[in-house]
């Protein structure tokens, strides 16, 4: 699996955010996977994981399926989560997205699943993703760490 690149500000990604998650998220050049240990700062009630954090987790997987299927970047559309089990802090889990269709460029479709290490399912999601048609490049990448090769191969 190879590692994508990631942003110094975003929630997720975000090197620098000290409020996010920091995940790094690895692919294969279809699904897109990271794993995480959700903290007590991530909950909702105690010892849960607030079911935001959840399909925040599940969206970024998904978003990532597509810009590395399409080779660009995508914002979300529309997106349903299926809440399975609660997810409780401090146990690592892995979550893993899929693009599934490509509707004529235009939208694309993609699911997502969050699991214990043993397999079981927490939360399986699917959503709708319009790629980012006005984007100014030397912006995105002054926010990204990585190598601009890597960059260039998610820019129209």
């Amino acid at each position: 699996m190879k590692e994508l690149p990631h942003s110094k500000s975003c929630f997720v990604c975000g090197s620098r955010n000290r409020f996010g998650l920091n995940l790094r998220f690895f692919t294969d050049g279809r699904i897109v996977e990271t794993r995480f240990v959700p903290r007590p700062e991530d909950g909702g009630f105690v010892g849960v994981v607030h079911g935001g954090i959840v399909a925040t987790v599940l969206d970024e997987v998904m978003v990532w399926a597509c810009a590395v299927r399409q080779k660009r970047f995508c914002f979300s559309a529309e997106m349903t989560v299926r809440y399975v089990r609660p997810l409780l802090t401090g146990l690592e889990i892995i979550a893993r997205g899929e693009m599934l269709e490509d509707r004529k460029g235009r939208i694309f479709l993609a699911k997502g699943e969050l699991a214990h290490l043993d397999g079981t399912v927490v939360a399986r999601s699917t959503a709708k993703y319009m790629p980012i048609l006005s984007l100014d490049p030397a912006r995105l990448l002054e926010d990204f760490e990585g190598t601009a090769e890597q960059m260039r191969e998610f820019l129209p």
